[in-house]
């Protein structure tokens, strides 16, 4: 199909996500026809850097020869079947291998479609998962979370979220959660130390967990970094320090590695930089190397009994695609890939490199920080280096940066 028809459809029918469509419909929609390796491409042939990896999903590259051919295979045999009430071949592999890659203690995998699904498993696990263990206690039906916390934009993550620019106008859908405070030393009332931001931060959550602990089915949150909600970078040990409170109240703790999985903070998983291992762990996004629509949640063999039993027992939660045979060699493909070249390993100098790199925009007038958390290298825009004044969303600074 030519340039313009695709042009006429894009402006007549297609609404984009995360998008004012007033200002994408008053200007020239760039639109992807291919790509190779970290470039795409539009459709008068021009090249692109895909700087964020398609939204972090993308972490082989495009057009990837393995992961292509991992799926031409399992085209041949069949494109899918239903997980309820049945098994599939390739859906197993997949979760053998997740069980041998993500922490020793996770050894049950539940397949969905995305992160936002894969957080909801987990939310409804948790709060099931009580109900079965202390049925005569009272209802735990209160989630703790991060302020600026973002896990995706399904009505039950969005109970755990902190971004009213996203989601204020659904408050009134939404249950009650918990928010502790971010540590987030560059903005910190604390003041600016790292050490001394985490230290405050951890007394306020323990006084918060302790004080509603017989309430609370889990904390979650995602490890070391809170991407969408600002890419604030937790200083070190705050992680281990919420695990241990966590296990200290007896409360479960479900983290967010949709984002920070697979080796994009220069580990597998985010969490093992603190050696923590969650009772709950939601994966999604770089699963199949950016290919295919995929989601996993893994919890430990602990919670997976406490659903053992009769029918009333039963986790009565799936999806028409959950296991989908497409996105499960997508997913085994990718970790092989990861494993046998030796990945993780490899990005131990890149990650030194953008490190090096990010200082030399230290010194620009409108950058308040640069920080950095493996392969995500960040920088903090604002109005006023002295006073740290944000610029106002109107402004659309940030667009402005970014536009090709």
């Amino acid at each position: 199909m030519d340039k313009e028809k695709i042009v006429e459809l894009s402006r007549n029918h297609v609404w984009q996500p995360f998008t004012q469509m007033k200002d994408w419909l008053d200007e020239e929609p760039l639109i992807i026809r291919d790509g190779e390796g970290c470039i795409v491409r539009d459709m008068a042939g021009k090249e692109y850097i895909d700087g964020y990896s398609s939204m972090w999903v993308n972490i082989l590259g495009h057009n990837r020869p393995e992961i292509n051919a991992a799926i031409e295979r399992q085209l041949g045999r069949i494109a899918h079947s239903t997980m309820l009430g049945l098994g599939n071949e390739t859906a197993v592999e997949a979760a053998g291998l997740l069980a041998e890659i993500t922490p020793a203690s996770l050894t049950r995998v539940f397949f969905s479609d995305n992160g936002s699904t894969a957080m909801e498993i987990a939310l409804k696990m948790a709060f099931q998962y009580w109900r079965h263990v202390e049925p005569e206690a009272p209802v735990r039906d209160t989630f703790v979370s991060l302020e600026e916390g973002y896990h995706g934009d399904t009505v039950g993550v969005m109970s755990l979220s902190g971004i009213d620019l996203f989601h204020d106008v659904y408050k009134p859908l939404l249950f009650r959660s918990i928010q502790l405070p971010t540590p987030y030393p560059y903005r910190s009332p604390y003041g600016p130390d790292p050490e001394e931001c985490r230290r405050e931060c951890v007394r306020i959550a323990e006084e918060i967990i302790s004080e509603n602990c017989r309430r609370i089915c889990a904390v979650a949150m995602e490890p070391l970094i809170q991407c969408a909600g600002g890419f604030i970078v937790h200083p070190r040990g705050y992680l281990r320090d919420i695990a241990e409170i966590c296990r200290k109240y007896d409360v479960l703790l479900i983290l967010d590695e949709v984002a920070t999985g697979f080796g994009r903070t220069g580990r597998m998983f985010a969490c093992e930089h603190e050696d923590v291992e969650p009772d709950i762990m939601a994966l999604s996004k770089g699963i199949t190397g950016g290919y295919l629509p995929f989601a996993a949640t893994l919890t430990t063999e602990k919670v997976f009994e406490a659903f053992l039993g009769d029918h009333t027992r039963t986790f009565y939660h799936g999806h028409s695609y959950t296991g989908n045979q497409l996105g499960s060699a997508a997913a085994v493909a990718t970790i092989k890939i990861l494993r046998e070249e030796n990945v993780i390993e490899e990005l131990q100098a890149k990650i030194a490199l953008i490190g090096k790199l990010l200082k030399m925009f230290d010194g620009l007038k409108h950058v308040g920080e640069t920080r950095q958390c493996g392969m995500i290298g960040i920088i903090e825009l604002v109005k006023d280096k002295a006073t740290k004044e944000r610029f106002e969303y109107e402004e659309k600074v940030g667009w402005d940066v970014v536009k090709p």
